[in-house]
Order: C-alpha cells, then structure tokens, then sequence
C-alpha cells in the first residue's frame, strides 16, 4: 500500500474509540438482556465484531501491526437466521464419519451380535457387519463405543434447524438431508481434528445462529 492510500494516525485513533464504545455497548446489551435470544446483544456483537475488524485492518495499514483478536469472517460463520421467530418444530441433522481401522473387529463384533440373535450366518464382509451393529446399536452408543467396534472417528456435525410445523409423515423419508438450510440453523456443533491446534483433542465447537 503506497504511503497516499495509508489511514492517518487520526483515522487508526478513531477506529480504536470505536472499539472502546462498541465494547461498552456489547456489555451493556449482555448485562441487560432479557433473555437468552435478546436481539441486543446480537446486534451489540455485531457492532462490536465490525468495529475491531476495521480498527484491526487500520492499524495493520498504518503500523503493520495486528491485534490479538479473530475476527470471524463472513465465510466463517452461519449466514443470518431466517427462519420463523417461534418455531412450532425443529429438526436434527447429524452426520459422523468413521474409517473402518480394524475390519476384522468389526466383523468379529458383529459375529457376537449375530450369535446372540442365533442367526447362523454371521456377517462376512465389512459392509454386513456395518449392517449387524447399526441395525443392533443406537448412534450415540456407536459413537462412544466407536474403536470397540473397530472404528476410527473423523469429523461430525450435528445441526438443529427451525420449522413453522412438523413436516407429513413420509414427506422427505426419500431426501431426508437435501432441505437442510442453513438460514434456518438455530444452532450447531461441530468435532474435527482441524480445532486440534485451538481445543483440546475432541472437544465441541458450538455455534449458535444469527437472532437466536
């Protein structure tokens, strides 16, 4: 950036003054909140993300220099909440990915359950076996139990989205994952090895939609 394109020291003085109000306005809207979905405090937040971005992106022009905060980008977070205010239903959407690390287990485990429904024809194959301990055990117990079964876990996600009502029986059994929409997430937690370097090995990263 050539020196007639810089920010003044003035310019990079005032965008700190609006990080000092924006960050009095935040705690304010936080102390007087009405509860926990007050449109106060989101739009305090917002403010308070806008003004620490052009203070940052300032004093890097200036000075060169960066401040310890992550400002998230557009990119990086849910879009803005569009769904209903009151929502009369809600969808879960989950996903997890696992590599099948040892298939022999996983085949011997599915042999024991096939042993105790006295079936005498046991899984042989890796997809069979997938087949026996789904249709044996619930998700979350698969999950937790993952590497007794010979499983290697990878990301997941889980999302709650809004509805104005429950949707027919049967209605989209055919596409259960294709009306996932994101303006409607009302919250998400995510696992991957990617927040390695930023949490603890496993833990959740939550994130809460726009307006909720």
């Amino acid at each position: 950036m050539s020196d007639a394109a810089q920010p003044t020291a003035a310019e990079v003085r005032a965008a700190a003054e609006a990080v000092k109000t924006a960050l009095d306005r935040h705690l304010a809207a936080v102390e007087g909140r009405s509860g926990d979905d007050d449109p106060a405090v989101y739009e305090a937040f917002n403010a308070l993300a806008a003004a620490a971005e052009s203070y940052d992106e300032l004093l890097y022009d200036r000075y060169d220099e960066v401040t310890p905060f992550e400002i998230p980008g557009a990119d990086d977070g849910l879009p803005p909440y569009a769904g209903p205010d009151e929502p009369h239903a809600l969808s879960v959407l989950i996903r997890r990915d696992y590599a099948v690390a040892e298939p022999r287990r996983l085949v011997a485990q599915a042999g024991r359950v096939a042993d105790l429904d006295h079936d005498e024809d046991g899984p042989r194959t890796t997809a069979a076996a997938l087949g026996v301990l789904f249709g044996e055990y619930e998700p979350d117990e698969i999950a937790s139990r993952h590497k007794d079964f010979g499983l290697e876990e990878g990301d997941s996600t889980l999302w709650v989205t809004a509805a104005g009502e429950l949707p027919e029986p049967g209605e989209w059994l055919a596409t259960p994952f294709e009306q996932a929409d994101p303006e409607r997430i009302v919250c998400r937690f995510d696992i991957s090895s990617v927040f390695d370097d930023d949490e603890d090995d496993g833990e959740e990263v939550g994130e809460v939609a726009a307006g909720r």
